[in-house]
This record gives C-alpha cells, sequence and structure tokens, in this order.
C-alpha cells in the first residue's frame, strides 16, 4: 500500500529581489515528497537555503516558481495542521509556560477549557509538568526549547517542521532532548505523521531520521536522498552509522558535476569562508596524519561543526590542496609540498594555485593589471558580485578573495581607501 503524501514540492524555485531589476536565486528546482511516517533531515552548508526551504513548506513564504501541495491542495499561506519550532526558542518573556503554549492555540474555535486540556497535554509529552507557571526567565536553555517544542505540538499538527531546533543548546542538553523526540516518535505519542528537521550536523541526522536530504549550495538544489534505515536506538560506534556518515559527508562536499559547466556560461564560483591561516592548520594536520584523514573522524577530534570544516575541505580542493574520496580528505601532491614548504615557497605555491583555479583573484589581477593606476575601488567588484550574490554574500566573497590574494601578494588591500591596488613595480604572470 502506498504511503499517504503529506506535502509535495513540485519545481520549486525562490529568487530574492537585491536590486532594481536584479535578483538572486537561494533555491532552485526542488522536487521533493513529505509521506506519512516520514523523518527527513535536511542538510546543506551554509547558503543552501535549508531554512528557506522550510519556511515554504510551513507556508510561511511563497516560492517564485513550482508549487507547494499539502495533502494535493496548494498551500498559499500558513496552515493549522502544518507547526514550526524555530532555532531561537520564540518565548514571550512576560507568559508563563502554559501561556505560551496557549498562543498556538489561539484562534482555532476552541474554548478555554479546550484550550487548557491541549496544552497541558503538550506540556507533559515534552516533560515538563510541573512548570506550568513558570516563566522563561526560570527555564534552562533546554527547557525553554521543550516549550517551543510543546507549542508546536499543542495543536496537533500532522507535518512538523524543525529548523535547528538543537543548536542554540549545549551538547548534553541537546542529546537529551534528541533522545527524548526520538522516544515519542518511535512509541506514537507524537500527534504529527511526519517530521522535518534542518539541520547542520550529519551525526543528528543520521541519529533520528528516517532520510537524509542534502542540499547543494548557490543555488540550492537537491543533491541527494539518502534512506537511514538503522533500528533504533542508533549505536554511533557501528560500522553502518559510520558509513552513513562518510557517505553524506563525501556527497556534502563533492561539487555538482555541472559546475564547470555553469562557469563557462558566467556564473560565478562560490569561495567558501576560509581563512589561509586555517586553511594551512588544516593541510598540516593532515599531513602530519599521513595526508589522509577521515572527515568524520577528523570534525570529530577537532570538535567542529560541519559549517566550520567543510568550508576549509572546500577551499583546500578549490586550491587543488586536497581531493574527496569515499568520505576521506587526501592531500594532493602540490598539498603534500605545502605543507612541507617554507613561508615564502608557500606563498609561491598558493598564488600558482590562485591565479590557476580561482576566478574571483584571477579577475581582481586582470582589472588591476590592465588599469593604469593600478587601483580600484572595493565597490566596483562589489557591484560585479551583487549581480551573482547577495549583498551580504558579495562582500563575503570579496573579503575571502582579498584574504587569499594578499597572502599570496598578489595585490595589496587599503583598508581606510577601500582600494584594492598592485604594490609598485609589481608585476603578474599570468
Amino acid at each position: 500500500m502506498a504511503k499517504e503524501v503529506i506535502l509535495e514540492l513540485k519545481n520549486v524555485k525562490k529568487s530574492f529581489l537585491i536590486g532594481k531589476g536584479r535578483d538572486i536565486t537561494v533555491l532552485d528546482n526542488i522536487n521533493l515528497n513529505i509521506f506519512s511516517g516520514d523523518f527527513v533531515s535536511i542538510l546543506g552548508q551554509s547558503g543552501a537555503g535549508k531554512s528557506t526551504l522550510l519556511r515554504i513548506m510551513a507556508g510561511i513564504i511563497e516560492p517564485t516558481e513550482g508549487e507547494v501541495l499539502y495533502k494535493g491542495i496548494p498551500l498559499r499561506k500558513a496552515h493549522a495542521r502544518i507547526a514550526v519550532v524555530f532555532q531561537s526558542f520564540a518565548l514571550f518573556p512576560w507568559f508563563n509556560v502554559l501561556e505560551n503554549v496557549r498562543v498556538g492555540l489561539v484562534g482555532q474555535g476552541l474554548n478555554d477549557e479546550e484550550i487548557n486540556e491541549k496544552a497541558i497535554r503538550a506540556i507533559d509529552l515534552v516533560g515538563l509538568d510541573g512548570f506550568e507557571d513558570a516563566y522563561p526567565r526560570e527555564l534552562s536553555g533546554g527547557m525553554r526549547q521543550r516549550v517551543g517544542i510543546a507549542r508546536a505540538l499543542a495543536v496537533e499538527p500532522e507535518l512538523l517542521l524543525m529548523d535547528e531546533p538543537f543548536s542554540a543548546l549545549d551538547v548534553l542538553t541537546a542529546d537529551n532532548l534528541r533522545g527524548d523526540i526520538i522516544d515519542l516518535w518511535r512509541e506514537g505519542k507524537m500527534p504529527a505523521k511526519a517530521i522535518v528537521l534542518v539541520t547542520h550536523n550529519i551525526e543528528e541526522a543520521v541519529s533520528m531520521s528516517s532520510r537524509a536530504v542534502v542540499l547543494s549550495h548557490n543555488p540550492g538544489r537537491v543533491k541527494a536522498q539518502i534512506p537511514l534505515e538503522l533500528p533504533y536506538p542508533r549505536d554511533k560506534n557501528s560500522r553502518d552509522f559510520k558509513f552513513l556518515l562518510d557517505k553524506i559527508y563525501t556527497i556534502l562536499i563533492k561539487p555538482p558535476e555541472e559546475i564547470p559547466m555553469m562557469l563557462a556560461a558566467g556564473r560565478y564560483q562560490f569561495l567558501p569562508h576560509a581563512k589561509v591561516g586555517a586553511i594551512a592548520g588544516l593541510i598540516e594536520l593532515v599531513h602530519d596524519q599521513g595526508g589522509r584523514v577521515d572527515i568524520y573522524a577528523l570534525s570529530s577530534e577537532l570538535s567542529m561543526e560541519l559549517d566550520d570544516i567543510f568550508p576549509l575541505i572546500e577551499a583546500s580542493v578549490i586550491l587543488d590542496f586536497g581531493e574527496i574520496k569515499e568520505g576521506d580528505f587526501i592531500l594532493t601532491e602540490k598539498g603534500g609540498k605545502w605543507a612541507q614548504a617554507d613561508t615564502l615557497e608557500k606563498k609561491e605555491i598558493f598564488k600558482e594555485s590562485a591565479l590557476q583555479n580561482v576566478q574571483l583573484i584571477k579577475q581582481i589581477v586582470q582589472v588591476l593589471s590592465t588599469i593604469s593606476k593600478h587601483r580600484v575601488s572595493e565597490e566596483f567588484f562589489i557591484d560585479i558580485l551583487k549581480n551573482h550574490f547577495t549583498p551580504e554574500e558579495a562582500w563575503n566573497q570579496l573579503e575571502t578573495a582579498i584574504d587569499w590574494g594578499r597572502y599570496a601578494e598578489l595585490f595589496a588591500y587599503d583598508y581606510d581607501a577601500g582600494e584594492l591596488y598592485l604594490e609598485e613595480n609589481e608585476t603578474i604572470d599570468m
């Protein structure tokens, strides 16, 4: 018997206006079904549009193109049977726990007794019975997030959407809350028929979910959907668990096959937000460990989250210092040479790699070399980048290029004047 489709996304695209006649595409061609019984995690690097996708699924924002169907009916606005738990606790400080949970039930045609009954049932469900009269200031971070979850569950949603609900919590509190949610889900005490969790934590996704949806970034597209068919409770030290972690890490890091074609067509290469010093630290660490490391083991060893370590690995791959294979990060011959080089030789190797592999740096050098005074305002490059990125991301891209370019002594930067320039007598062999 076919599973009931709770939510269906068809060819969903989301663009935002970033200037007169210009927009940026955050999500593109998203096709995704959420079935009854699904616990789906959405994974992706920063800029993949994970939270935007969740808000589209909730009916909070509309797609630019495509459509969202809730049980076969077009979703035009927020729906009473779709509840959202946000990263921030989003509680009213002047309301106690009971009053905060009641908020979600107001306007549903229930009398006061019915609202109280549903709110108290949800509070008990998340383990906060006895705290009905407590105010947010009296609660720990984990307890405040439980209030947010109780508020979502009180409306008895068919679909529960959670946007990184554990990211603001300490490790032990987050792990405890994850366990409680999984227990409620497995025991059938959760009113929701399906759950969608946005997370940047791969271990969290594999621990909790029945399926992982991996998004590419710039723009966000569905890169892969991976079944996570492990029995609960899941053993993080098991071979199968580690295999799934490695598989997801590999997919997340591996660039889409269409990237070379996109660059040839005029699309800008996306530079990860990684400083040269941090890239060097990673390369030297991997070199000291034999030139090959398991990415999951490395992130655990360094206590680094997905959004911390991936930019370093991605930058290393772009610069041809490393490659990804079967969940491992492996140094290339150039990467090994860079790790062992002295300071001046390091700069020369980096300079060569940047000019060969980094589109924006090559463009900056070409512009500075062409103009007679060899000096250009940063706004010139920002205006170009804004055609491809949001204003904030345009600045991030230029800042990364400046950091890499200055290290390689390809150009200099006058912070006070906001100008990039070639130093006197400096010539660049392109």
